[in-house]
């Protein structure tokens, strides 16, 4: 049943392969856990279904990571009910658990700035900072970034057709200076693409090879740049995403603006950037306000 669930995600819901992929990987989980205590899928009650919890949480895994497998499992009996396999639910009346969500690491505009003076003028260079300037520009995922063609690129409009997750697309937009880079990268760019490679024929960002670059190669680029900021501060690519929303908040964007550019279902995901900005108003407020900079007891 999981795997014909599997299937219908994949040929009737139409969902993208990495999607499914991830719901094949939650529900092994169950699968496993269903194997280890000898239950069928129809067997499992609502003490078994409590008990699968405590097993995932042996598992030292996240709350959140926790709450989409069940999530995924949820899913699976709902679509078991539909089609009259199973007579109801026993995750019905389990709840998620309350996941706290830590504040995504950003830039600060000077550590952006700063990442953008690293590459040099060579073509890898130029490709390197058309990298870190689409990130930035328009806050595309890495896959989405990797997944990237050529003619989804308009300079014209100063736009780009982004493939989001879910087979969701989006159109985000182009800073000047993106726009200006992105004209001499694609002039270099003809140079590096790999003869009789239709993939590497369309795609926008190339390797060394002058093939399409993969997620793993991003990372690596990324990485080499990454590692030249001063301070030791946590940041992944991932940041250049929480960065391009913080600052168009910070700057007075409209968080349902902010919630399409992201590609995000829900805007409660998006809210998590608010956040962010409060806790930098915290930070200036403590370090400015005469009240603010009092740490002691006696000052008070």
């Amino acid at each position: 049943m999981i795997d014909k669930y599997l299937s219908y995600l994949s040929g009737v819901r139409n969902l993208s392969p990495a999607t499914v992929k991830a719901y094949t990987k939650d529900l092994g989980l169950f699968r496993a856990y269903l194997e280890i205590n000898r239950l069928a899928f129809r067997d499992v009650d609502t003490h078994s279904a409590r008990y699968f919890v405590a097993y995932l949480k042996e598992k030292n895994l996240k709350d959140s990571s926790i709450n989409r497998i069940l999530s995924s499992v949820k899913g699976f009996y709902n679509f078991c009910i539909r089609f009259g396999d199973a007579a109801y639910s026993p995750f019905e009346h389990i709840r998620s658990l309350t996941a706290s969500r830590s504040l995504p690491d950003v830039f600060s505009p000077e550590e952006m700035e700063m990442l953008l003076s690293f590459p040099d003028g060579t073509p890898s260079g130029i490709r390197d900072k058309v990298i870190m300037e689409l990130f930035y520009s328009t806050g595309c995922r890495i896959a989405e970034l990797a997944g990237m063609n050529v003619l989804d690129v308009n300079l014209a409009k100063g736009s780009v057709l982004v493939r989001g997750k879910g087979r969701k697309d989006r159109y985000v937009f182009l800073a000047d200076p993106t726009v200006s880079l992105l004209h001499r990268y694609l002039h270099i760019r003809q140079k590096m693409v790999k003869p009789f490679d239709v993939d590497a024929a369309g795609a926008l960002i190339l390797n060394h090879h002058g093939e399409r670059i993969t997620v793993r190669g991003l990372r690596f680029v990324l990485k080499k740049y990454l590692q030249r900021l001063p301070g030791g501060k946590k940041v992944s690519p991932h940041s250049f995403r929480h960065s391009f929303a913080t600052h168009l908040l910070d700057n007075g964007a409209d968080l349902r603006i902010v919630q399409e550019l992201l590609g995000h279902s829900s805007i409660s995901t998006t809210q998590i950037y608010t956040h962010v900005g409060i806790e930098r108003l915290k930070t200036v407020y403590r370090n400015t306000h005469p009240h603010g900079k009092m740490t002691s007891a006696k000052e008070i």
